[in-house]
């Protein structure tokens, strides 16, 4: 099975796409991973082609009003349709994601369904408000939602065979009906929103990309998903497949010493993402991946004894 890549990011996200470059490499991965960006190219591409190891980068500069974290499936069916059209597979994974697992366990979880992961909030069971919501908001456009089980999974990872990529039309088409519903599909969680709904928490779709997902896994039907637990991301411990640096404090821009301090310890995707970064891809001079691991470690003594409150 072939299998392309994807992913989508602007400003500093582009220090995250080299260490998932890197990170691809290192898992045996050989082929193309599409990566979709606005504004400047990034300083380590001389061209929209680069090549990292095993990995072909194309570069596809973006113009669009729509929110990249509310753009995946647009972007994944364009890959299918026109840029890829002999892949049998596709897998999205956001710049602030590292590939730990063996390639070949990365195509078997594809190959067994719809590849997701749970999300930190999960799991949301049947009645839960919040899945309530959107059975109540779709069922009024004529969409029927059916409970598929209460894994809540994260938006960060979506892989599709071929024979699924009707997925991502449903994935599309529930985005795209929750769109008026949010003020449009530049509203995004993430940034705050500039909408009140986006910002109430308590709102069915304050979280959107997420939450369109996961009302698209409701409206799937029998389509087979393989989700993997929380554990895979490096939200609880167990077997890292995926480490995913989530809120605002990448690991490009971390402090660690500082965090630490502040009861801000280390996790496992400041782990993984450092040690990709130095290549075969880099974005940075040689010293720089070594002095924030040795950082890291001396985060993690000073974590011992500070915990956030």
């Amino acid at each position: 099975m072939t299998t392309t890549l994807c992913t989508l990011f602007e400003g500093d996200y582009h220090f995250g796409v080299v260490a998932l470059a890197n990170s691809l490499h290192a898992s045996g991965f050989t082929g193309t991973m599409f990566c979709g960006y606005r504004g400047p190219r990034p300083a380590w591409a001389s061209s929209d082609e680069v090549q990292a190891g095993s990995v072909r980068l194309v570069l596809l500069p973006l113009e669009t009003p729509v929110h990249f974290t509310n753009y995946k499936p647009q972007f994944m069916r364009r890959i299918f349709e026109e840029l890829a059209p002999g892949t049998d597979s596709l897998l999205y994974l956001d710049p602030d994601i590292c590939v730990t697992a063996p390639w070949s366990f990365i195509t078997g979880w594809i190959e067994s369904g719809v590849a997701l992961s749970e999300d930190l909030n999960s799991p949301l069971y049947e009645n839960h408000p919040r899945r309530t919501g959107w059975r109540q908001f779709y069922a009024r456009h004529g969409l029927t939602l059916g409970y598929r089980g209460a894994a809540y999974v994260n938006g960060g990872a979506v892989g599709v065979t071929r024979a699924r990529a009707g997925f991502l039309k449903t994935w599309e088409d529930v985005q795209s009906l929750m769109g008026a519903e949010i003020g449009g599909l530049s509203q995004v969680k993430l940034d705050g929103g500039t909408s009140a709904r986006m910002r109430d928490p308590f709102f069915c779709f304050s979280c959107s990309d997420q939450d369109a997902l996961n009302a698209a896994v409701e409206a799937s039907g029998d389509t087979p998903l393989s989700i993997l637990g929380r554990e895979a991301m490096g939200f609880t411990p167990g077997l890292r497949v995926l480490p995913h640096a989530l809120g605002p404090r990448k690991p490009w821009r971390r402090r660690y010493v500082s965090d630490a301090l502040h009861g801000r310890p280390p996790g496992p995707a400041d782990d993984a993402f450092w040690r990709f970064a130095s290549g075969p891809l880099s974005a940075w001079p040689a010293s720089t991946p070594r002095s924030r691991t040795r950082s890291i470690k001396i985060a993690r003594l000073i974590g011992r004894f500070f915990r956030a409150a």
